[in-house]
């Protein structure tokens, strides 16, 4: 009987905990996942983190809360490149707005905490003058008022906290040296914070998602200079995509860019190889290298499923172990994803194609082209004139790739004294 769905899933999750073990995430939480039905699920995903020994700094908004303190005062309120100016009748009513919500979302954490572990060893949820503000000062010739920017973390202080075992929660009001508040963009100090505390996360629960400019859907990871230069007609996306930016610039590992909307997001955005949101990195998502010996446990994980199917000709660990100069490997997330050798005969101008196998996951994004395409270029590094394949089973992909179909004399003499006539492999050339 093959494994239920949740032990499949628990294997692949299994990497991640330990990955992700004594790490540093930002996490921020908008004003509107605060009021919506999903917050009591997001809090439960966040104790669940914590549990796990993710260490967690928290960052949430109010806008809306404010908006509607606001309103009901009757109090009008304008914004400036996305910042609120905030005289004193509205700070009144941020004050307001913002402490409420802090501590609703205070209690909810507590709460959640409590109902997963015993009492006596709950998780504390800490805030204190970790963020210090100044005015923002004449922004597009309008006074901001009691609007603030950063000025500087006490990344120590937070630090400290989190080896305590705590949840660091900051709101959107800071203080100056001096004591002053200040309403602050808590989406801007959530990507300063995730900055100054070099922190390995830093994950935004956004109102929409980071799309294609085609309209098909999801783009699910960018590269920092990708990220850069996207333009989006969203100028809310933009925005959460400029802070993910911001932070990686500044030390930050990987930014996460995730829908409130999606069920679950957290946990499918950390413990899975795909996600849900978009991942933005100083890396690139995918890797294509050169495979080494470490490489051997993934690459047999991949290859042994098509010999048992008759598609690929069995390999003996012993073989690849004497052959992996000869391989390269596609990596996403640690896991080897797709895999592909080049195998040189004669004087070394004709070389094989062979053992090209993507993980089932993955074959419908053109992994296995891609790995074709970076096989050939190495050829012509290293002097190939011609590249052959031989395949049972996929002869019209590599047509589609370039590649036309010949005899077994074509092959050079060392490959077809090779040549199985039982499988009775289509050739195919291309060069």
């Amino acid at each position: 009987m093959p494994p239920s769905d949740s032990v499949n899933w628990m294997r692949e999750a299994s990497r991640f905990i330990r990955a992700h073990r004594q790490k540093t995430f930002v996490v921020y939480l908008g004003g509107e996942l605060l009021q919506s039905d999903g917050i009591d699920e997001c809090v439960e995903d966040l104790i669940l983190l914590a549990g796990l020994g993710i260490k967690l700094v928290l960052v949430h908004g109010a806008r809306p809360q404010i908006d509607a303190t606001c309103r009901e005062a009757g109090v009008d309120s304008a914004f400036v490149n996305d910042l609120r100016i905030t005289n004193s009748e509205v700070f009144d009513n941020v004050k307001r707005a913002v402490v409420t919500t802090r501590i609703t979302l205070e209690a909810k954490l507590t709460r959640a905490a409590l109902d997963t572990v015993e009492r006596k060893a709950a998780m504390t949820i800490v805030g204190g003058t970790f963020v210090i503000a100044r005015p923002k000062g004449i922004v597009a010739g309008k006074d901001m008022g009691l609007a603030g920017e950063i000025r500087r973390i006490d990344a120590p202080a937070i630090n400290h906290a989190l080896a305590d075992g705590s949840i660091v929660l900051l709101s959107s009001l800071a203080y100056s040296s001096s004591g002053e508040a200040f309403n602050m963009n808590a989406l801007e100090m959530a990507a300063v914070v995730a900055g100054e505390l070099h922190a390995d996360k830093l994950v935004m629960f956004a109102e929409g998602s980071v799309e294609k400019s085609d309209g098909q859907g999801l783009l699910r990871q960018l590269t920092l200079n990708q990220a850069r230069d996207l333009e989006l007609d969203n100028s809310t996306m933009a925005r959460y995509l400029a802070c993910a930016v911001r932070a990686c610039q500044q030390g930050v590992h990987r930014a996460h860019i995730i829908s409130r909307h999606i069920s679950g997001a957290l946990v499918e955005e950390l413990f899975t190889r795909d996600g849900c949101g978009t991942l933005i990195s100083d890396a690139p998502f995918d890797r294509l290298r050169a495979a080494t010996i470490d490489d051997i446990g993934g690459i047999l994980a991949l290859i042994e499923p098509l010999e048992a199917a008759g598609i690929l000709v069995k390999r003996s660990r012993e073989k690849l172990e004497m052959e992996i100069d000869h391989y390269q490997v596609m990596v996403r997330e640690g896991t080897v994803v797709a895999c592909g050798a080049l195998h040189q005969f004669n004087d070394g101008t004709a070389a094989e194609v062979a053992c090209i196998a993507v993980h089932p996951d993955y074959r419908e994004r053109d992994f296995g082209r891609v790995m074709v395409s970076s096989l050939e270029e190495r050829a012509k590094q290293i002097g190939v004139t011609q590249t052959f394949v031989l395949t049972t089973d996929a002869s019209q992909w590599f047509e589609e790739q370039g590649y036309v179909r010949t005899s077994i004399e074509a092959l050079p003499v060392e490959r077809q004294q090779l040549y199985n006539y039982q499988r009775n492999s289509v050739v195919l050339s291309k060069g």
